[in-house]
């Protein structure tokens, strides 16, 4: 469905943020703050203990390991002896610079959660995030109910009878924020971007893609995924042999909507897929057996002009199957479904059965993380921006922004003379290309205002009544932009996300808070580690403007072809031999798939090149400092191979191979860099070595 593009992944139900030093906390503290915060606004007073912080993970010249050949394995010079030293953690499938930047930020979350939740008297987001966390932490309570939260869903399951209360069951919860079978969301109209419009995608699997029901190497995943489901059964009161038979059943009915439905790399490499703008009489007739003038009658919203109902097929097949799929199957697959989706936050046989399949069995991670993480990321899910409202009371300041102004300033002076430099591309399209950097808007930080809370009512009775209310709120929220102008200002995350951006509807570029800080960003650091660091990233984010599916959008954000047929034709040739670099790596046994990654990789190419262009026009003129016995040159490429160490558990690995638009990280690190001159003679390269690509596949896209 219609989404930005990030600079790094950011796992289903996982958050990852980070902190900053405690001088920086301490000016954040003196009244940093976003303006018009609302009534809902942080009114509390908060503290953090740095003691109890992870330290940064910094590039430091003892991290090198240099018995191995930069030449050869840059990957395994600059970061090997790190990932030696730091392996995942048992509650983690994963672990580098993201990961531990996440968990310091974490911990400061964990702070700022628990003084909301002493607050009994606070108000606004205060006591959003005070309810959210006490009633989270209240295991005693949760175990005792049981699944008793869940029991009237699963008895007015029970009651339906035919596929009319089948359809209506889908829309009531729908109006709850419970997607089922599709995937609902408002997002800028593609053709008139200024213009919110409704986009429905496809869903209603269990498994994380298409290929898992389809793939010969995913069917021990397939089968255990089987076992689960009647596991899930079993918990809610399904005997044991008419588990395994009910379990069989969805298994079959999620393999009819898996054949129907497009894989990430298809979704990935076309964003065209997402829109198919209809009326509501087109829509209907689509599906006869869900009507989606009922479906906006039923969510209480005016009914909108036109929606895009993406992936037609899809939706032709899963109107089908409402008449042909027996009723018997239909309840079956609602309550398991039902079940596994409040699994994490119901009482312990749930959340452990939750576990040992979607985290130990799909993605390798050993021991569950803790129960203050658990609700963390529940609260990261639904209220981030108001968790977000109290962490930038302590963790960002005016002199990281200014700093942060500066380096996206001499980025995008770069990246402009790269565009007027480019020798494949005509003056005609050269001309739309600049209209489009021109427009370009960074955010850095935080929102200038918040979101708003109001109407929103938490306790501290339940915690699954609570997240709930949250989904249900969130829901409405996102209903009320239907056939609304764009909000340009608001942010899709939260300030302490470690992640940026790049909308290519809004042709803007986000540069969240968290992400501000070492490897990546350091006010005390020179230039050469901030520009292979920091300034990579905001290259990265420019560069999405124009990789594979940013370049379909113009300088205004609509989706239109702005290309003469002669640079298409080159930009194409280009980035199918990025597609073939990537596809001749391996790991595992399996091979990257350089079609699902392409638009990160023409991005890592881009924001490297440029951001190398800044740093040389910023350190012109002045002697080479030779820190540590590395060159300004050096230190760069390594500055971004520092962002990029990453240990992952196999499984992990396995999953993001068929799922993840990013590459494995490894291959990052050595994927641009191989591509850059500049890098063999920063390292004295020779032809025929691993990391330089002959003149004849070389890639040189922007």
């Amino acid at each position: 469905m219609p989404r930005e593009y990030r600079l790094g992944p950011v796992p289903k139900g996982l958050v990852l943020a980070l902190a900053v030093s405690s001088a920086i906390a301490a000016q954040a503290a003196n009244g940093n703050q976003p303006s018009g915060a609302g009534a809902s606004s942080s009114t509390g007073t908060y503290t953090i203990d740095q003691t109890k912080l992870l330290p940064f993970n910094a590039f430091k010249v003892d991290d090198l390991d240099k018995s191995i050949d930069a030449c050869h394995d840059f990957a395994g010079y600059a970061n090997a002896r790190f990932l030696a030293a730091n392996p995942v953690p048992s509650d983690r499938t994963i672990w580098g610079s993201f990961d531990m930047l996440g968990e310091r930020s974490m911990q400061i979350q964990q702070q700022l959660a628990e003084q909301a939740a002493a607050n009994r008297a606070a108000k606004g987001v205060d006591k959003l995030i005070g309810d959210l966390y006490a009633t989270g932490m209240d295991e005693a309570r949760i175990n005792a109910a049981g699944y008793t939260p869940i029991k009237a869903e699963l008895d007015a399951i029970s009651r339906l009878s035919n596929k009319e209360q089948i359809a209506e069951y889908l829309r009531e919860n729908a109006a709850k924020g419970r997607d089922i079978l599709f995937d609902f969301v408002v997002f800028a109209d593609f053709k008139a971007p200024d213009m919110n419009m409704a986009y429905v995608g496809q869903a209603g699997l269990g498994l994380p893609d298409k290929t898992y029901y389809t793939a010969d190497n995913r069917k021990d995943v397939l089968a255990a995924y089987e076992v689960y489901v009647a596991n899930i059964l079993k918990l809610i009161g399904v005997s044991g042999t008419e588990a395994a038979r009910q379990a069989a059943d969805i298994v079959a009915l999620e393999k009819r909507l898996a054949h129907a439905s497009l894989s990430s790399e298809e979704l990935a490499r076309d964003r065209e897929l997402e829109y198919n703008p209809v009326t509501l009489a087109e829509a209907d007739r689509l599906t006869p057996n869900f009507s989606w003038t009922k479906f906006f009658q039923s969510q209480q919203v005016a009914a909108p002009a036109r929606l895009s109902l993406a992936m037609p097929g899809f939706h032709q097949e899963v109107s089908r199957m409402l008449a042909e799929v027996p009723v018997s199957v239909w309840q079956s697959y609602f309550k398991y479904h039902a079940a596994s989706a409040a699994a994490p936050h119901l009482s312990d046989a749930f959340v452990q059965e939750h576990f040992r399949f979607y985290s130990k069995a799909l993605r390798g991670q050993d021991e569950k993380e803790t129960r203050a993480m658990h609700v963390l990321n529940a609260i990261n899910r639904g209220a981030a921006e108001a968790l977000g409202q109290l962490y930038v009371k302590v963790a960002f300041s005016p002199e990281a922004k200014m700093r942060m102004e500066t380096l996206v300033a001499n980025i995008g002076k770069a990246f402009k003379t790269r565009i007027e430099n480019l020798d494949w591309m005509s003056s005609e399209t050269k001309k739309r290309a600049l209209e489009k950097w021109a427009s370009f808007e960074p955010r850095i930080g935080y929102p200038d205002k918040w979101r708003s809370w109001d109407g929103l009512r938490t306790s501290r009775d339940s915690y699954y009544d609570n997240l709930q209310a949250l989904q249900e709120f969130n829901h409405k929220w996102m209903l009320g932009k239907i056939g609304k102008p764009v909000n340009r200002t608001e942010w899709d995350t939260s300030p302490q996300v470690v992640n940026a951006y790049y909308r290519p509807a809004r042709n803007d570029i986000v540069f969240p808070a968290a992400i501000l800080q070492p490897p990546f960003f350091d006010p005390n650091a020179d230039d050469a580690i901030n520009y292979g660091g920091i300034g990579a990233v905001i290259g990265h984010e420019m560069t999405h403007g124009y990789d594979d599916q940013g370049a379909r959008f113009d300088a205004a954000g609509k989706f239109e072809n702005w290309w003469t047929p002669a640079d298409a034709q080159a930009f194409s040739e280009r980035t199918a031999q990025l597609v073939r670099q990537f596809d001749g790596y391996t790991t595992l046994g399996e091979n990257v798939n350089g079609r699902l990654t392409l638009s990160e990789n023409i991005a890592d190419l881009g924001g490297l090149a440029t951001a190398y262009d800044a740093m040389k026009a910023a350190t012109a003129g002045k002697p080479d400092p030779m820190t540590g016995g590395l060159t300004n040159d050096q230190r760069f490429f390594l500055s971004w191979a520092t962002g990029w160490r990453r240990n992952m558990k196999d499984e992990e690995a396995r999953w993001r191979l068929s799922t993840d638009i990013h590459a494995p990280a490894q291959f990052r690190v050595i994927g641009a860099p191989s591509n850059m001159p500049a890098f063999a003679a920063a390292f004295n390269c020779k032809p025929g070595d691993r990391m330089v690509i002959g003149d004849a596949d070389r890639v040189d896209i922007w």
